[in-house]
């Protein structure tokens, strides 16, 4: 779950990582009202849960409150990447010295949290990966050990060797580690924490996003996440207890299994098409969970096929099978549907299907290859 700019500033300073002084608005005029409360220039910025605010103009400095009206009002007409810009955060405008970068996420491949420090802040931290990846300094921390002082202080001398300045460095990123790891996050960033003139450290931005998969730890923050910057399908979904993304192709996937959700979205790219959503229904999954996820699936016009892969372990396939043909009565189904049934009660499964008007596979393989074929029809 991403949260917005201002709500992470909220986090950070509840965490004594030191911030600006902002106030939040959905209004041109209450932009301008702000600037002048604050009596210097200012930062406008859009407040949404995508990035590229920079590039697509939702990020302007403003010099009077006049021109906090006029940045504010373009701003709030804007779309950054699809999402409409509801609110703007105006934050005091400081003197930058220097500009660093700060984060901690998941490495997969060590299985394990990183910390991240560069001197290269202020820009993507993915342009300076690919450009100048030696000015990216990490330290990969041990699950049970956690993030020790003397890892701080590497990272925050690798910045600077100012010793009162390295110290205030090392002191953010301990309190970023424990904001990352007391709420579960899979990212927690800083980019840029600033030195001002007067030699003040200042987290400018932040960015915070938190496991979905631990919400359930945290009922304080399902707050915090904004249903309509969201895909309506995925929160749909998630409401029915069904694991779903959406994707831009035009395969609709009904599967049990990430890993054979995954496998299953494979193949339908080897035969030369795209699917339009990864799906698990779980192991287990009821009637009621099949049906829903045909519902979901069929409300993305995108769809033009229906790929229906399910291996019955804990899942039994004439459950599946019931769930399947109830909907496809309930809906009046007018899409191509290609099922494939392997496991527990397969025969069952594919004997209730048969007066149907699904393609009933006999493999994967052989699923995935009719499903392209008739969405090309």
């Amino acid at each position: 779950m991403r949260i917005y700019e201002y709500q992470a500033h909220e986090v950070f300073s509840s965490h004594g990582i030191p911030t600006p002084q902002m106030e939040l608005t959905r209004t041109a005029r209450g932009a301008e009202e702000i600037a002048k409360r604050f009596a210097r220039p200012v930062a406008v910025k859009a407040q949404v849960l995508v990035g590229g605010r920079g590039r697509a103009g939702a990020v302007k400095i403003a010099q009077s409150p006049d021109e906090t009206h006029e940045a504010a009002s373009r701003i709030l007409s804007l779309h950054v990447k699809g999402e409409r810009v509801r609110e703007v955060l105006v934050q005091e405008a400081l003197q930058i010295k220097e500009e660093y970068y700060l984060g901690i996420t998941v490495d997969r491949s060590h299985r394990c949290p990183v910390v991240m420090a560069s001197p290269s802040g202020g820009v993507e931290i993915e342009e300076v990966a690919k450009l100048t990846p030696q000015r990216i300094f990490k330290k990969l921390i041990h699950p049970l050990v956690g993030f020790q002082n003397y890892q701080a202080r590497l990272l925050a001398f690798s910045l600077s060797r100012n010793k009162e300045r390295a110290t205030g460095i090392a002191d953010i990123l301990t309190s970023l580690f424990r904001i990352f790891e007391e709420l579960d996050c899979s990212l927690a960033e800083i980019n840029p924490l600033v030195i001002t003139e007067d030699e003040k450290l200042c987290a400018l931005d932040a960015k915070i996003v938190i496991d979905d998969n631990a919400l359930y730890r945290h009922p304080e923050l399902s707050s915090l996440g904004n249903i309509e910057a969201e895909d309506p399908l995925e929160v749909k979904a998630r409401q029915r207890g069904l694991s779903y993304v959406r994707l831009d192709g035009e395969i609709g996937c009904i599967v049990n299994g990430a890993g054979l959700a995954m496998a299953t979205m494979d193949l339908v790219k080897r035969y030369g098409s795209e699917p339009a959503n990864f799906l698990d229904i779980g192991g287990g999954a009821s009637k009621d969970r099949v049906s829903s996820a045909l519902d979901i699936v069929l409300s993305d016009r995108k769809v033009k096929a229906i790929l229906v892969n399910i291996f019955g372990g804990i899942t039994r396939c004439d459950v599946v099978a019931d769930g399947l043909k109830e909907a496809i009565t309930r809906m009046k189904l007018n899409l191509p549907l290609v099922i494939r049934l392997s496991g527990t009660n397969e025969d069952e499964g594919r004997a209730r299907l048969a007066h149907t008007k699904a393609i009933l596979a006999g493999s994967m393989d052989e699923a995935a290859r009719i499903a392209v074929r008739e969405a090309k029809k």
